[in-house]
Order: C-alpha cells, then structure tokens, then sequence
C-alpha cells in the first residue's frame, strides 16, 4: 500500500513510523461528497483532519504515551472514485477496507459525507460479528431514503441496519430526526441517548456509564462531527443546536475502557471546513488521535 509522506501524513511523522509495514493503525481517506443536502464541503474533509493533525502533539497526557511512535500510524493515499457512486461507491470503500483488515490493521477511516460509513462497517461486522456499533450524531441517519436516494446520507444507518440488525446499536447526541426515524427507533427498541435526555439528566449524572452499559467488549464507532454542538463545531454541513462537548465525549470513551471494551475500528465524517476557521479541523484531528488509544490492539 502506498503511503503519504511526512509533509502529508497524519501527525506528519517519519517514515519510520507511518509506513504501511510498520504501522499498527492505517488511515484510509475517503473525500466522498454526492448527497450533502445543506452545507456542502465535507470532501474536503480527510485533508482538513490530516493537516490539522500536525499541531496535535504527539504525546498524551492521559494515557503517557507516544501511540503514533509505540503503535505506527500508516496514511494512504485516499480512496478514488472515478466516477462511482451510491452503491459502487460504497463496495469500493469495502474492499479497501477489508484488504486493511485482512492485513492486520485497526482502520481508521476519514470523510466525507456519511454515507460512506455503510462500507467500514460491513467489513468489520464480517471480522467481528459480535460487535456493537457506536453512532454519535445530531441525525439519526435511519430515513428509508432522503431526497430517492436510499444511499443519502441521511438513510446510512437504515442500509446498515439491513445487514447488521437493530439489537447492537447505539446513537448519542441525536436531536434533529423525522417521525418515521423516532418511531422506528422505538418499535426496534435501538438504544439512543437524545440530546435532550441527557440536558434533563433522564440517566443521572453519569449517563455516560449508562451508554458504555449498552455495548459488547468490541465496539465500531461512527462519529458525525455534528454529534458536537455548534459553538464547537460549526464546520459541519447542518449544525444543529444543543449538541455534546468535547469533554462530555472522552468520559464515554473513559467509561468504556473501565468497563474493558474496545474500539475495534473506527470512522470520523462530516467535517466540512470553513476557510480561516481552524479550531473546527484542530478539535477533530484531536478527536481521531485521543480514539486511537482506545483501539484494541
């Protein structure tokens, strides 16, 4: 697999680190943009992360450690469509993916709109059929289709529903849905932590334990930046209001790994930057790095 250089990698690190041979953890790029239905941009997203990932440091406080050194992070050059779209699309980002895998990897994959989060997923249900899956959004992303297309961005979790079933989700931070996606959340009994729930402290206090309860030892995780609230994620195709913070995310990270679960793989979608505004592409090349420590390896 070819890999970025240090000018163009994740954390911009040395060969040594971020080659394909020597990396634990390899970074798919996928700048896919075909249904945004508001603010569009998130194409250029993958590229926003990476560079913005040279100003994260290398090492963590938290965990005291240099992951990118004691594990490697490999980049590849992002996935090319020639074209292809809806489902040819999403069985290219799924052959890719399961090659990683079949390689040994923990992938990382970076949007993009999310509807490219149907194609990692299918792969790592295929190796991990006991996995949960981790859904933070503003969208419940379930509409049957948006707009005839039943590969929106809005309907990716309802074609992942269709091979995964309804049992082992979970969604936090949702708040903006239609009746058609609530009602089916509540006849499929789908475990989710509505934004409003959490601000009237339905769950207590610590509703972060309460949704680390609902997964499996390995859990995929698929992050919408639009989980975030606005005033910490403008860059974002629709920024919804009364979204989750920074530091409300990590302690569901934290709870998990009390509880001994791990992240079997994971993708970050939907950051679409604004020119001039940086901490948006900070924020979430933050997010990617602190998710990698809590990989399984």
């Amino acid at each position: 697999m070819k890999t970025k250089n240090i000018s163009e990698n994740f954390l911009a690190i040395e060969d040594e680190f971020s080659s394909y041979e020597n990396s634990k953890i390899v970074i798919l790029p996928v700048p896919y943009e075909h249904t945004t239905s508001y603010g569009q941009g998130t194409a250029k997203g993958p590229d926003a992360i990476i560079e913005a990932s040279h100003y994260v440091e290398f090492y963590d406080e938290e965990f005291r450690s240099q992951l990118c050194f004691d594990k490697g992070i490999a980049t590849l050059y992002p996935v090319e469509f020639d074209g292809r779209h809806d489902k040819d699309a999403l069985d290219l980002i799924e052959q890719t993916v399961d090659k990683l895998l079949a390689d040994g990897k923990l992938v990382v994959t970076l949007g993009g709109e999310h509807t490219i989060s149907t194609a990692p997923i299918k792969s790592h249900f295929k190796k991990y059929p006991d996995m949960s899956i981790l859904h933070f959004d503003a969208h419940s992303d379930l509409r049957e289709n948006y707009e005839d297309n039943p590969y929106s961005h809005a309907s990716f979790m309802h074609r992942v529903v269709e091979f995964f079933g309804t049992k082992n989700i979970t969604q936090v931070g949702i708040r903006a849905q239609c009746i058609e996606e609530a009602d089916f959340i509540e006849q499929n009994n789908i475990n989710t932590f509505y934004a409003w729930q959490i601000r009237r402290k339905f769950w207590g206090e610590n509703w972060q334990k309460d949704v680390a309860d609902t997964l499996s030892e390995n859990v995929y995780v698929t992050f919408d930046v639009d989980c975030f609230d606005p005033s910490l994620m403008p860059s974002t195709g629709t920024p919804e209001p009364n979204g989750l913070f920074y530091a409300e995310v990590m302690d569901i990270f934290f709870e998990m790994h009390k509880q001994n679960k791990k992240i079997i793989g994971f993708d970050v979608v939907e950051l679409a930057p604004i020119e001039g505004l940086h901490h948006p592409n900070l924020t979430t090349a933050s997010l990617v790095y602190k998710l990698m420590h809590y990989l399984k390896f």
